[in-house]
């Protein structure tokens, strides 16, 4: 047989092959992605145990526990994938935002093993990855729209093409995954206080009335903080007040008027911005209420939506990984002086 002609030769692509780490938070993770689309390996390890009787993530152990196990974790999705560091193209790594104590653990071990093994290293957004995760489980259509919603982020994300992300709107105060934690507290619930809330909300009704913040007119901004002290003031009424007060149903109505705002609000953009897909992303997208309430609102829409399964949504290295892909595309590498940006911005 003779050889293949130049333009057979054009089609076949080389696989970009690239280990990726994430310690922004209280994860310490690792995952070997190809080509953006398709994960070998995903390996996480989580802090919950140990941050649990503080209430929440404590910066100074977070960063300790991601000194002791990076390793370990990083040896681990390249035993799972079965491939030398030879095979790599790139070490990707989680450059903010985050805790910068956390953040600076995985960005040294990614320069350690970029240097050790002559690749390039790449900077990821962590909530650019957070959107990407959506790449890992079926082609992302452009534009789209994504709805991000985590511990420390409610935002939505207008996508144009690959790698082109504008923030429209963006939470004015506390968060929506912030908010869930607060009034978690507040009914008296462990932590990681959203998951806990979740499921009280499911064994209640929506019966107490709650405000929420629509904003002016047009705006795709969000604000949780008045709904979060509306709860508060709830609880405290009530036991001054010596009333019966049902956590179910205040946690039912709380969750109500969340997913209401979040729902009409990407609905609204999505049509307005004339996207093919929504996207939601974060940890809060892995709240079951809102996934439901997500797929319901873009029946008959004509728009696809997409929606990670729960382990994507969380905090993890292989949406770090897609994320990547695009980067090394684009050739935006880092220098051996990469840093934390613990408030690095999307755009």
């Amino acid at each position: 047989m003779g050889e293949p002609e130049g333009a057979v030769l054009a089609m076949i692509k080389e696989d970009v092959i690239i280990l990726a780490i994430e310690t922004s938070c209280d994860e310490t993770a690792a995952s070997v992605v190809k080509n953006g689309s398709e994960i070998i390996s995903s390996v996480v390890a989580s802090q919950m145990d140990s941050h649990k009787r503080f209430g929440g993530v404590v910066p100074e152990i977070a960063s300790r526990h991601h000194t002791e196990i990076i390793t370990q974790v990083m040896e681990q999705a390249m035993l799972e994938a079965e491939l030398p560091f030879s095979k790599l193209t790139a070490i990707a790594v989680t450059e903010g935002p985050g805790l910068v104590g956390a953040l600076l653990v995985g960005i040294s071990a990614a320069k350690a093993v970029a240097f050790a093994h002559g690749l390039p290293l790449i900077p990821v957004h962590h909530i650019a990855g957070h959107i990407q995760a959506a790449e890992l489980v079926k082609p992302i259509l452009y534009p789209a729209m994504a709805l991000v919603v985590s511990g420390g982020h409610t935002e939505l994300v207008y996508m144009k093409e690959p790698g082109h992300m504008e923030v429209i709107g963006e939470t004015r105060d506390d968060a929506a995954g912030e908010a869930y934690d607060k009034v978690a507290r507040t009914l008296g619930l462990p932590y990681p206080g959203g998951p806990h809330l979740e499921r009280l909300a499911a064994t209640g009704e929506p019966t107490v009335k709650l405000p929420i913040a629509w904003l002016e007119p047009g705006s795709y901004d969000f604000s949780f903080s008045g709904l979060k002290s509306s709860v508060i003031n709830t609880k405290h009424n009530a036991e001054q007040r010596g009333e019966p007060f049902k956590a179910e149903d205040v946690a039912a109505s709380f969750q109500h008027s969340v997913v209401e705002v979040l729902v009409e609000k990407t609905k609204r953009a999505a049509l307005a911005y004339d996207v093919q897909q929504v996207i939601a992303a974060g940890g809060v997208a892995a709240n079951r209420g809102l996934r439901a309430a997500l797929k319901d609102a873009f029946i008959g829409t004509g728009i696809d939506w997409t929606i990670p399964p729960i382990e994507l949504c969380t905090d993890n290295a292989a949406m770090i990984g897609a994320a990547a892909y695009i980067e090394w595309n684009k050739q935006n590498l880092a220098d051996w002086d990469l840093n934390g940006k613990p408030g690095l911005a999307l755009t």
